[in-house]
């Protein structure tokens, strides 16, 4: 492969694996790092990526795994739901219709899922993958990614439900 024809394929990934990686490690600077290290690893292979059948699946599995390999090693803890309730409801507090204000408290709610969901909910309702494409690039088969996509999002739900009555009854 040529530097041309690798930037062609592999640089216009960038945002998505950016977004992915910003979503399991919830920084910035880190996410940038972890795009940058899937960048050169794609690059050292670059004579073998045509035995791919998908450029973007590979960068993807790549991602998560140099993801999970930085997670384990900070020994990153997923904080629970039970630790950021009182988060979610002073968000939840302030009565606007404002769109970007209901994003970025669902934000916050998918950031208290277990990390196998929180990336099911990423690649799939965010980065619109198919479930053949998630179950390949997290190594799970379709069912499992289905019944924890439905988990996900009940969860979701129950917790703005919960949140919403809260701020009903208080009112």
């Amino acid at each position: 492969m040529t530097p041309e024809e690798f930037k062609k394929q592999v640089f216009p990934l960038k945002n998505k694996l950016f977004r992915f990686a910003k979503r399991l490690l919830d920084s910035t600077e880190e996410a940038e790092d972890m795009v940058q290290e899937v960048f050169i690893k794609l690059w050292n292979r670059k004579d073998k990526l045509d035995e791919y059948r998908s450029i973007e699946a590979l960068a993807m599995v790549t991602i998560r795994n140099q993801c999970m390999d930085k997670l384990r090693n900070k020994k990153y803890t997923i904080e629970k739901i039970d630790n950021l309730k009182e988060e979610v409801e002073e968000a939840l507090k302030e009565d606007t219709k404002d769109h970007s204000d209901v994003v970025r408290k669902i934000h916050s709610i998918i950031k208290t899922l277990p990390e196998q969901q929180r990336m099911i909910i990423q690649l799939r309702d965010i980065e619109g993958y198919d479930y053949d494409e998630i179950a390949y690039v997290l190594g799970m088969n379709e069912n499992a990614i289905r019944v924890n996509l439905s988990r996900a999002r009940k969860k979701i739900r129950e917790i703005i439900t919960q949140q919403n009555l809260y701020e009903y009854q208080r009112n």
